[in-house]
């Protein structure tokens, strides 16, 4: 059994890939912002005694130390960076909102590094450590694409922070890559796109559980792929 911290798990992604832990048999601590949206989530925690609930605000420094400080002491197995936010309503050429664009890779690209450093001693505990960031192929380079700058800038930006802290801890054994979890059906994704929150989260947990330091450093897809960067 291994503790999985998964971040932004009151819905969508997040909230799937809670189900999908506590089904394959881990403890989960999940993060949520406020009480109002995280209805199910206070439901599956009544439900399972593996399911602890930790409130938090990742988007100023203060919130992250604090959650850090509520789980001073606690060994974790598997860091899940996956709460982010799409950005303001207009990223396109004719209008983008400076500040609107800062806070988006606050949430995006600096929590996820400053979550992570700060929680290495926890990480440490464990005999496989690995952080996992939830990014996109939208911050991918090698894609031809138009608009989103906010977004789009945010993911490429955080799948360097985990490329060069993948080098950084490789001596300390711990594995960290970013994954594309799939254009899947959210709030964000709409309900166009290709898969459900559940099919990506099995696939993201599934590959979590194999992962190896070889294959750290490395853009990952939900499906186990080798993304371009």
């Amino acid at each position: 059994m291994e503790t999985y911290l998964i971040t932004g798990a009151n819905r969508g992604i997040g909230f799937a890939l809670v189900q999908q832990c506590l089904a394959n048999g881990h403890r989960v601590i999940a993060t949520y912002r406020d009480k109002a949206s995280a209805n199910a989530l206070f439901e599956l925690a009544f439900e399972s005694g593996l399911l602890t609930l930790v409130q938090a605000e990742l988007d100023t420094e203060a919130g992250i130390e604090g959650l850090v400080g509520e789980l001073a002491g606690q060994a974790l197995d598997v860091l899940i960076n996956n709460a982010g936010i799409m950005g303001p309503d207009q990223q396109d050429l004719d209008g983008l909102d400076s500040a609107a664009w800062l806070a988006t890779f606050t949430i995006n690209t600096v929590a996820p590094f400053h979550l992570s450093r700060l929680l290495l001693p926890n990480l440490l505990q464990s005999a496989r450590p690995r952080i996992i960031t939830i990014s996109s192929q939208m911050g991918s380079l090698a894609r031809q694409s138009t608009g989103s700058y906010a977004y789009r800038s945010s993911k490429a930006a955080v799948n360097k922070v985990m490329q060069v802290m993948a080098t950084e801890l490789a001596d300390q054994g711990v594995i960290v890559c970013p994954m594309h979890p799939g254009w899947v059906q959210t709030d964000m994704g709409g309900m166009e796109a290709d898969i459900s929150a559940q099919q990506s989260a099995a696939g993201i947990v599934h590959f979590v559980q194999s992962l190896s330091m070889a294959q750290s450093g490395r853009f990952w897809t939900w499906q186990g792929e080798e993304h371009p960067w």
